[in-house]
């Protein structure tokens, strides 16, 4: 009997742009197209919007903003909220309950800890910390409720083993191709740079911001560099981006405002420092026909192949140059190379492997009830 019901958890609200609530929203779309029931659940009761896919979306409990990873993860941590979440899953009766970031408080421990549903759990974080030292005893019986674990990346395989002894398959984040072509591609005369995504240290935007004073200082073709994003960092930043009009502060964007953005920018910049655990927004940058400039971190070479233009972490002239080297390198056939490279992470191929994990689960778990 295939899995007709899927339940997926996020323990990070929809209402705050993140990879993880991309990668919910993407999957029950291809779930619901492929005829399964999918009930997403999230935390943010408050939250009103309405999201781009046909699954049922239901939000429970306040939203708060907590220290994780160099980031701000948007939580609740409410037991009222995990309970009835617990109770909406029941009675929505899935054949398998998919847990992004299974461990991260609080919104899925209620359901995980019953275990009344085959249970998969994916986890993206990259990167040890506190949170994960000291909670270890309470991720080992977590743990125990898994019947499979998948990770999104080697990195954040290494982190959880570490953290807990989970051992997980290594799969992959994946993204819906179709979707960043469908805008159409809308380039000008003009250099366009682009980021997009939270404001804060880790990301590293001061490092573009300085490399696009030092270039439009002494270039006679100036860039323009647009940030979208909101977060901590964003009035420092301003402040140092506030002696040039051709930086552009757009703020918190839409998911479509963004592939917008991708197909009329000349460049996606990817800065970051640390902390990713796997560079999806890459292959996005290579989907919309756009070459990419990133940061050499661990999270990033896979993703970015040989088909990023790679700089130094936080060296404001070595990412200058790559975004020269990339600019002046730009072919069709360059750009057709790195769009077929993106190919390999679609959001299908991902989910044809998931099912395979959701049948497992179901087996292993019938096994033992």
């Amino acid at each position: 009997m295939s899995i007709k019901r899927v339940a997926i958890v996020s323990p990070y609200a929809l209402s705050v742009f993140g990879g993880v609530q991309e990668q919910v929203l993407a999957m029950s779309r291809v779930l619901s197209a492929r005829d399964k029931e999918v009930l997403v659940v999230a935390p943010d009761a408050d939250d009103e919007a309405v999201y781009d896919t046909p699954a049922r979306v239901l939000r429970l409990g306040p939203r708060w903003s907590f220290p994780a990873n160099g980031s701000k993860a948007p939580l609740t941590i409410s037991p009222l909220a995990s309970w009835r979440a617990k109770e909406a899953i029941e009675a929505f009766n899935p054949d398998v309950v998919h847990f992004h970031e299974p461990f991260a408080p609080l919104l899925g421990w209620s359901t995980l800890h019953a275990h009344r549903r085959a249970a998969v759990g994916t986890f993206h974080r990259s990167g040890q910390g506190p949170a994960l030292r000291f909670t270890k005893p309470l991720l080992e019986r977590l743990a125990t409720r898994l019947d499979v674990a998948v990770s999104v990346s080697k990195a954040a395989a290494r982190t959880i083993e570490n953290a807990c002894g989970l051992k997980s398959d290594v799969l992959f984040n994946g993204f819906e191709m179709e979707r960043f072509v469908a805008t159409p591609r809308l380039r000008s005369s003009e250099t366009v740079l682009f980021f997009v995504g939270r404001l804060e240290q880790r990301k590293s935007v001061a490092t573009v911001i300085e490399a696009a004073h030092h270039h439009n200082a002494r270039s006679e073709r100036p860039w323009l560099l647009v940030i979208a994003g909101d977060g901590p960092e964003r009035a420092r930043l301003q402040a140092l981006a506030a002696r040039s009009q051709r930086i552009v502060f757009i703020g918190t964007i839409s998911d479509e405002e963004k592939r917008g953005w991708l197909r009329r920018a000349s460049a996606l910049i990817a800065p970051s420092t640390r902390g990713e655990s796997f560079g999806l927004v890459l292959l996005e940058g290579m989907a919309s026909e756009t070459l990419v400039v990133a940061s050499d971190i661990e999270g990033y070479r896979e993703a970015g192949g040989q088909y990023a233009t790679m700089f130094t972490p936080g060296n404001v002239s070595s990412l200058e140059g790559a975004t020269i080297r990339a600019l002046e390198g730009e072919s069709e056939a360059s750009i057709a190379s790195a769009r077929q490279h993106a190919e390999r992470w679609s959001m299908t191929s991902l989910m044809d492997a998931y099912e395979e994990r959701y049948e497992m689960a179901r087996k292993l778990f019938q096994a033992t009830k």
